[in-house]
């Protein structure tokens, strides 16, 4: 059995973005204690799960990752974090010096509060940055300023954290190549380990799909968005940025441990409301809201909320469609064959020499990648797997 991420699910907020759809909730800081324990409870009975593939009696099952998501989860206090992560200790073989990352939105922290999470384990922060400009910051209905971006990173540094990720937004409606520029500079000089990039995309039930519906604002321009992309890996290339998945850029050796493992479809399990969890042969996700997860953990109930079966040949599409997302990397012909037991040129050797022969795909000796054509592509080359 390969080892879990686990991931932990901190539904609360101070405010809504005006863009996000995740499963978050604000105005319920009367929940906070109760729903540490119902968490710490989900957890511990994880352990016995008849969905997971046990290595013996009384051995616990290995995991390899923790990262707290959210939500904000820094709207916690470090000590309700640590809980969570004794938890996961108690209940899983977990190596001494395990990723464990915490996503944290800048103006929410401090040094005191830094040094408190890193004594409670924590060893990975990723901040929520977005933009460094004051007017796009204010459209996505972030509450901080790119000062607080800087503010929050030196007193990480000082804390005594190596490893900082940030997340960036382009595309938004009436940015421009310079204004990305602008804030890709801004970002830079801060140093940070790892950095995500995503393209802006509006979803029903967001406060900016409502402004997109009445006009208020335009639909992002994806010719602008793939010329800020073009811009970034030009820039972060320039910087030493090792550009290692479709959205994600790091300093060699940085790449984030618990999303490769999403991304080489393994196995991970999730925690709280609408945290979702796969096996190697089932998906499931639990309940949405907030009180009705503390609710059923208290009366020991089951919070999951739905399910369903992954048949091999479904298996296998969705290891070459997520592997395919790591542009170094690739999909390995060796784990593919641990995963699915199967040689991958026998079951996709088609797809794999139509993708060579549009260009779109490399075959090396050891494993198949996107050509930097099928980045732009990828997509389709993606689907061709399904």
């Amino acid at each position: 059995m390969l080892p879990l991420g686990l991931y932990l699910h901190i539904p609360f907020c101070r405010s809504r973005c005006s863009y996000c759809d995740f499963n978050t909730y604000v105005g319920m800081e009367n929940l906070h204690e109760s729903y540490v324990r119902a968490l710490c409870c989900e957890i511990r009975a994880a352990g016995q799960s008849p969905h997971l593939v046990h290595t013996g009696a009384g051995v616990p099952p290995r995991a390899a990752t923790i990262f707290f998501g959210g939500g904000t989860p820094s709207i916690l206090q470090p000590a309700q974090l640590g809980e969570a992560i004794h938890a996961c200790r108690e209940t899983f073989d977990l190596p001494d010096d395990a990723e464990i990352t915490v996503e944290c939105n800048p103006g929410t922290i401090d040094l005191a509060y830094l040094r408190a999470l890193q004594a409670e384990g924590v060893n990975r922060l990723s901040f929520g940055a977005q933009s460094a400009d004051p007017g796009e910051l204010r459209m996505l209905g972030r509450e901080h300023g790119f000062v607080d971006v800087i503010a929050a990173v030196k007193a990480a540094r000082t804390a005594g954290f190596d490893n900082v990720s940030f997340d960036l937004i382009f595309g938004l409606p009436h940015q421009s190549l310079d204004s990305w520029r602008r804030t890709l500079n801004a970002a830079l000089p801060l140093q940070p380990d790892h950095i995500s990039l995503y393209a802006l995309t509006v979803e029903h039930g967001t406060p900016l799909h409502d402004w997109v519906r009445r006009g208020e604002v335009p639909y992002p321009d994806p010719d602008a968005a793939a010329d800020m992309y073009d811009l970034a890996e030009e820039m972060l290339g320039q910087a030493g940025y090792v550009h290692y998945e479709i959205s994600n850029w790091c300093r060699p050796g940085r790449e984030c441990a618990h999303n490769l493992i999403y991304w080489r479809n393994e196995p991970y399990l999730g925690f709280g409301p609408g945290a979702h969890s796969s096996s190697i042969r089932r998906r499931w996700w639990n309940i949405r809201r907030p009180a009705d997860y503390i609710a059923r953990i208290e009366r020991s109930a089951s919070v999951e909320m739905g399910s369903e079966d992954i048949d091999e040949r479904t298996s296998r599409g969705e290891t070459m469609m997520m592997g395919l997302r790591l542009l170094q990397e690739g999909v390995s012909y060796a784990r593919f064959a641990q995963r699915h037991g199967v040689d991958i040129r026998e079951v996709f050797g088609e797809q794999l020499r139509a993708g060579q022969a549009k260009g779109l795909l490399e075959l090396l000796p050891d494993r198949a990648r996107l050509t930097p054509r099928g980045r732009f592509l990828s997509n389709q080359v993606m689907m061709s797997f399904v």
